[in-house]
């Protein structure tokens, strides 16, 4: 139940940075659209969180945080872009500005 917790959890914070013309849902831009490279900064930040609060719930459950390489992290990054495509798809192809 808890995988399947931090996978919806990812999936949804993957989608945030397509789905609002602010920087984190919360500072204004003054360029309007939010360039792409905002988005992927946001991406970025919010895989981090997404991987803190999932070391949070492995530490609580198990006791212990396996420790990971640089595999893990290529991995799982790649993971997050691809749950990040549908607001992609949404923002730049499907949407009409």
């Amino acid at each position: 139940m808890t995988i399947t917790i931090l996978l919806l959890l990812a999936l949804l914070a993957a989608n945030l940075p397509w789905f609002s013309e602010r920087l984190f849902y919360i500072i204004p831009l003054k360029s309007q659209p939010k360039a792409i490279g905002w988005s992927l900064l946001e991406l970025i930040v919010l895989y981090f969180a997404v991987g803190a609060i999932a070391m949070m719930v492995e530490k609580g459950s198990v006791g212990q945080i396996a420790p990971q390489r640089w595999e893990f992290y290529a991995i799982t990054f790649s993971l997050f872009v691809v749950f990040a495509f549908p607001g992609f798809v949404y923002r730049y192809l499907w949407r009409k500005a």
